[in-house]
C-alpha cells in the first residue's frame, strides 16, 4: 500500500534481517565554515547467502566519491533516499566521500548547527542525513571517529566512547579521536563540536572503576550545572543496588544545547540533552525543574543498559527500550522523592494524553504495526503506557521476581537487537511462569474498561465482586482479546483501615467473580490501588464510599483518586450537557466536607495533601465523558474552584502562612512545604485581597518556584496585576532562554478575550524564534494543549491560527509539528460545530503539497477516523 503522497507504510511483520552487517565504521569529520566533509570506511560483510545489491540510506548528502577495496567506482545507481551498488562482493571496504551544510539543517536532525555549535540527533532515522549507511537498529557496529575542526571556534569535539588520541593538524585546526569499544546501531552516534563550560566529577563503581563524569554547557553556566552531576552520581549508585547494573566505559558525557526537538538523547557515553533538563538553580529553576532534571538524566542513564547494550530489533519494538526505561526512571524518582505523588503525576500522563491516544485515529498497541513516519512512534503509548506494562509485569512477578527476569534478559541478549517477546520470554523463563496471555498487552490497541457489580449478603457475611472486562474497537483494531489484568483492591470498613490489607486479583477472562467471606458490615471498596493496570473502572460507588476511601485507604494513590472522583461527579453535574455515566451523586456538602477536613486534619503528607487539594485538569475531565463540551465544562470547574476558594478563605490563608520561609534547597521537605503554599496561594488569588497575597509573594520571593507561583496565580485567577509582574518578570530574565521560556508559556496559556492578537506579539518578540524548538512548543504548544477556551473558539480561529503557524512549521521542523498538531486530530470528541471546522484545518493540512510525511501520516488518520 503506498498513500496518496506516495509515502510508504511500513509494516512490522515485513521484517527481514539486513542483507550486510558492518561490524567496523570509521568516521571522519572535516568541519569547515560552508561545509562539513564526511569520510566513512565500512567493513562491510554480506549476511548469509544471497545476491542481493548493496542498498545504503542517505538524505540530504552531497556524493562526492565511492571507493570499493581501495578503487572509485562509479557503477551506482543514487536517489534522493538511496545508494545502491548491484554488485559488491561477500566481504569488502566500501569508502564513501559526502558533503553536508549542518548550518542549514533546521530539522535538528542528523548533524546540524545551532548557537554556534554542531550537535547530532540520529534517533530514529537521522544517520542517514549524516553519511550513507544501513540505518536500522539491528546493525551494530564498532565506531571510530576522528572530527576536525578550528581549534578557537571549535575547542571541544566529542564522539561516542574513549578518546584515544588528540592533536594540532596545523595552527588553526586540531583534531580528536575517538573509539567505542562497544558495537551499537548508528542511532546511537554522537558528534558534538563547539566552545562550553566544562564541569568535571568523578563516580567510584562497586567494582571499584573511576569514572570520569564531564558536563558540558553554555558559557556562563557552569554553575547550575550542579544538580545535574549529582543527580547523574545518583541514578548510577542506584542503578548498581536495584539492578546490579554498572557503567561500562571510562567517561560519561553530557552536552546541554538550546536547539534539540526532544528532551535528551542515550548516545553512548555522550549524551546530548535539551538545556532545559540539565541547567538549575533556585534563581532560575522551579522544583518541577529539578524534579525534571533528575528524572531524565536518570533515564537517558539507563538506558546505557536498557537500550544500548541491549536494543531494539526494528523500530516498531521501541517500548522494549523506551517502556522499559520510564519504569526505572519512574521507580528511582519515587525513590528519590515522594513515591505516592511521583505514581500521581505518572497516572496523570496516561489519564489526560493516553487514554486520548487509545480513544482517536491515533490509536496503536505498545508494539505498533505498521506506520509511515518513524518519528510518530515516539507516542505516550508507546513510552507511558508501555511503561505501565512492564510495572504490570513488576507487580505479578514481584520485585525479586522482576529482578531475576532483568538478570536473565541482560544474560541472554547483552550485545544483541532484541524484540519486546524477547524481553517477556526472560522474565517468563526465569520465574518459571506462563506469560502467553499477558503478552497481548505488546500487540492490542485501546483502553480496557472494567466492570465492577458488588453484592453484600449480609447474613451470609459474604461480599461478591463481579468483574468484566471490555476492550471496544479502535482505529486500528476490530478485534479484542481478553487481556491479563492485575488489580490491586482493599477493603475499607469503616474508620479504622489498620486491619484492611491490599490484596491482588488477576482478572484473566472476560467475567470472574470474588468472593470475601467473613465479612460483617458493607465495606468500601478500592480497586485498582496503585493505578495497578492501565485501564477504566465502571464501580457503583457512592460518595460516602469514595469519602471513606478519601480518608482512610492504606494507599495513596487511592485516596487522591478517590477525592478526585468527587470533584470530577461534581463539576460535571454542574454542566448542563454530557455527564460521567453513570454519574454519582455528589452534593455540594460532600466536597465542602472532604476539603474541610483535608485541611484541618490532614498534615502529615504536604505533597499528597497538595494533589488531593488539586481540582482535576480540564484534560482530565474530557476523558471522563463522551463528548466535550468546552465552555461548560471549563465553567463548571472555574464554578467549583472559585467556591472553595471564597468559602474556605481562613484555612487556604492558615495553610500559606504555616509554611516556613527558609533559604532554598532542593530538599524533600521544602518542596512539599512550597507545593501546598502555592497551591493555598492559587486558592487566596480568587478571594477579595488575591492581588495583595500575589502581589507580596511576587516581591518577597528569593526562588523561581515561588515567584512563577505567584505569576501563575494571577494569570489563572485574571488579576489585574498580572500584566504588570509579568512586565517585570520579563525585564529581568530577558536574556535567559529558559526562564523566558516560562514566560512565553504563562502568556499563552492566559485566558484573554484577545488571546489570538497576544500570540501575534508572543511570535513576532525580539527573542522568539521559530527554529527554537523550547520557544514554539512554549507558546503555539502551551495555546493547542492547556488553554481550552482560547483553542476551542467557537468561530474556529484557535483552530486556524495552529494550523497557519503548522504550515510554516512544518518545512523548519517536521518532528516538532508533528507533535503540535496532536490537539487538532481530537475532533471527534468535541460538538458538530466545533468538530467540522476543526476538520476544516485538517483538509487545509492535508491539501498541502509538500506536507512532511510525520504531519501527513496524523493528519490523514485522523481524517479518516469513524
Amino acid at each position: 500500500m503506498t498513500t496518496s503522497n506516495s509515502m510508504q507504510v511500513k509494516r512490522r511483520l515485513d521484517y527481514r534481517v539486513p542483507d550486510f552487517l558492518i561490524p567496523t565504521v570509521d568516521l571522519s569529520f572535516n568541519i569547515e565554515s560552508d561545509v562539513t566533509r564526511v569520510k566513512s570506511k565500512l567493513r562491510i560483510k554480506r549476511n548469509g547467502q544471497h545476491s542481493q545489491p548493496l542498498i545504503l540510506d542517505g538524505e540530504s548528502l552531497q556524493l562526492i566519491e565511492v571507493k570499493l577495496n581501495g578503487k572509485s567506482i562509479d557503477g551506482y545507481q543514487q536517489t534522493d533516499t538511496q545508494l545502491t551498488i548491484e554488485s559488491v562482493p561477500d566481504e569488502f571496504i566500501l569508502e564513501i566521500f559526502t558533503e553536508i551544510d549542518p548550518a542549514a539543517n533546521s530539522s535538528l536532525e542528523g548533524l546540524y548547527k545551532a548557537s554556534g555549535a554542531y550537535c547530532s540527533q540520529c534517533e530514529a532515522e537521522g544517520f542517514r542525513k549524516i553519511t550513507y549507511f544501513l540505518d536500522r537498529p539491528d546493525v551494530l557496529s564498532e565506531y571510530t571517529v576522528v572530527i576536525f575542526a578550528n581549534k578557537t571556534l571549535y575547542p571541544y569535539l566529542l564522539s561516542n566512547g574513549n578518546q584515544v588520541d588528540s592533536g594540532d593538524l596545523d595552527e588553526a585546526t586540531h583534531w580528536v579521536k575517538w573509539h567505542d569499544p562497544f558495537k551499537k546501531p548508528c542511532y546511537l552516534f554522537a558528534l558534538v563540536a563547539g566552545k562550553f563550560d566544562l564541569l568535571e566529577d568523578q563516580f567510584e563503581t562497586l567494582s571499584g572503576r573511576t569514572v570520569a563524569l564531564q558536563l558540558y554547557v553554555d558559557e556562563g553556566k557552569k554553575e547550575r550545572g550542579h544538580h545535574a552531576l549529582e543527580s547523574l552520581k545518583r541514578a548510577m549508585r542506584w542503578d548498581e543496588k536495584v539492578f546490579g547494573l554498572e557503567y561500562d566505559l571510562d567517561i560519561y558525557m553530557i552536552v546541554a544545547v538550546d536547539f534539540f526537538n526532544m528532551g535528551a538523547m542515550e548516545n553512548k557515553g555522550l549524551n546530548v540533552f535539551n538545556s532545559k533538563y540539565v541547567l538549575a538553580n533556585s534563581d532560575t529553576a522551579t522544583d518541577e525543574d529539578y524534579f525534571n532534571i533528575e528524572s531524565v538524566i536518570a533515564h537517558e542513564y539507563f538506558h546505557n543498559w536498557t537500550g544500548n547494550r541491549v536494543t531494539c530489533r526494528d523500530w516498531f519494538q521501541l517500548s522494549l527500550k523506551e517502556g522499559l526505561t520510564v519504569f526505572r526512571d519512574q521507580q528511582f524518582s519515587g525513590d528519590m522523592s515522594s513515591p505516592v505523588v511521583n505514581r500521581i503525576k505518572n497516572v496523570k500522563v496516561i489519564k489526560e494524553h493516553q487514554f486520548a491516544e487509545d480513544a482517536s485515529a491515533m490509536s496503536h498497541p505498545i508494539r505498533p504495526d505498521e506506520v509511515i513516519e518513524m518519528n510518530n512512534f515516539y507516542t505516550v503509548t508507546v513510552y507511558d503506557k508501555g511503561s505501565e506494562v512492564i510495572r504490570m509485569l513488576h507487580t505479578l512477578l514481584g520485585q525479586e521476581g522482576f529482578r531475576r527476569g532483568m538478570d536473565m534478559y541482560f544474560k541472554r541478549h547483552d550485545g544483541q537487537a532484541v524484540t519486546c517477546d524477547d524481553f517477556v520470554n526472560a522474565m517468563q523463563d526465569a520465574n518459571s511462569v506462563d506469560l502467553s496471555q499477558f503478552k497481548l498487552w505488546y500487540s492490542q490497541s485501546g483502553t480496557p474498561v472494567v466492570t465492577v457489580e458488588e453484592h453484600f449478603d449480609e447474613l451470609q457475611q459474604t461480599l461478591t465482586l463481579i468483574f468484566e472486562q471490555r476492550t471496544l474497537p479502535t482505529a486500528d483494531q476490530a478485534e479484542k482479546s481478553d487481556l491479563q489484568i492485575p488489580i490491586k483492591l482493599e477493603f475499607i470498613s469503616g474508620q479504622d483501615s489498620t486491619e484492611s490489607a491490599i490484596e491482588l486479583f488477576n482478572l484473566k477472562s472476560a467475567k470472574q467473580t470474588l468472593v470475601k467471606n467473613n465479612v460483617t458490615s458493607k465495606p468500601a471498596v478500592s480497586l485498582l490501588a496503585g493505578f495497578s493496570a492501565p485501564v477504566k473502572l465502571n464501580f457503583p460507588h457512592t460518595a460516602t464510599s469514595l469519602f471513606d476511601i478519601a480518608l482512610h485507604s492504606q494507599d495513596g494513590y487511592s485516596r487522591w483518586d478517590a477525592a478526585t472522583q468527587l470533584y470530577s461527579h461534581y463539576i460535571h453535574s454542574l454542566t448542563p450537557i454530557g455527564s460521567i455515566t453513570p454519574l454519582i451523586d455528589v452534593q455540594r456538602e460532600d466536597i465542602a466536607k472532604l476539603v474541610e477536613h483535608l485541611l484541618t486534619n490532614e498534615q502529615d503528607d504536604l505533597a499528597l495533601l497538595a494533589e488531593m487539594l488539586t481540582l482535576p485538569s480540564v484534560e482530565t475531565l474530557v476523558q471522563q465523558v463522551p463528548k466535550y463540551f468546552v465552555d461548560e465544562l471549563c465553567q463548571a470547574r472555574q464554578t467549583l474552584e472559585l467556591e472553595l476558594a471564597v468559602s474556605f478563605e481562613p484555612l487556604w490563608l492558615a495553610m500559606y502562612q504555616q509554611q516556613d520561609q527558609q533559604s532554598y534547597i532542593y530538599s524533600a521537605e521544602q518542596v512539599n512545604s512550597r507545593k501546598i503554599k502555592n497551591l493555598s496561594l492559587h486558592y487566596l488569588a480568587k478571594t477579595s485581597k488575591g492581588e495583595d497575597w500575589v502581589k507580596n509573594q511576587f516581591v518577597d520571593a528569593d526562588n523561581m518556584t515561588d515567584t512563577l507561583g505567584a505569576l501563575k496565580a494571577a494569570q489563572q485567577a485574571c488579576l489585574t496585576n498580572f500584566e504588570s509582574l509579568s512586565a517585570e518578570f520579563e525585564q529581568k530574565w530577558s536574556q535567559d532562554p529558559l526562564v523566558l521560556d516560562k514566560w512565553f508559556a504563562l502568556h499563552a496559556g492566559a485566558q484573554n478575550k484577545d488571546i489570538l492578537a497576544r500570540l501575534d506579539l508572543l511570535t513576532s518578540h525580539q527573542n522568539y524564534t521559530i527554529n527554537n524548538p523550547n520557544r514554539v512548543r512554549s507558546v503555539v504548544g502551551t495555546f493547542a494543549f492547556y488553554n481550552p477556551q482560547g483553542f476551542h473558539r467557537l468561530d474556529g480561529s484557535g483552530y486556524k491560527y495552529v494550523t497557519d503557524y503548522l504550515l510554516k512549521l512544518d518545512s523548519i521542523n517536521p518532528q516538532v509539528a508533528a507533535r503540535i498538531v496532536t490537539p487538532l486530530t481530537q475532533w471527534h470528541k468535541l460538538d458538530e460545530t466545533r468538530a467540522e471546522l476543526m476538520k476544516l484545518q485538517l483538509l487545509r493540512l492535508l491539501d498541502t503539497q509538500s506536507l512532511s510525511k510525520d504531519v501527513y501520516e496524523k493528519v490523514s488518520k485522523s481524517l479518516s477516523y469513524h
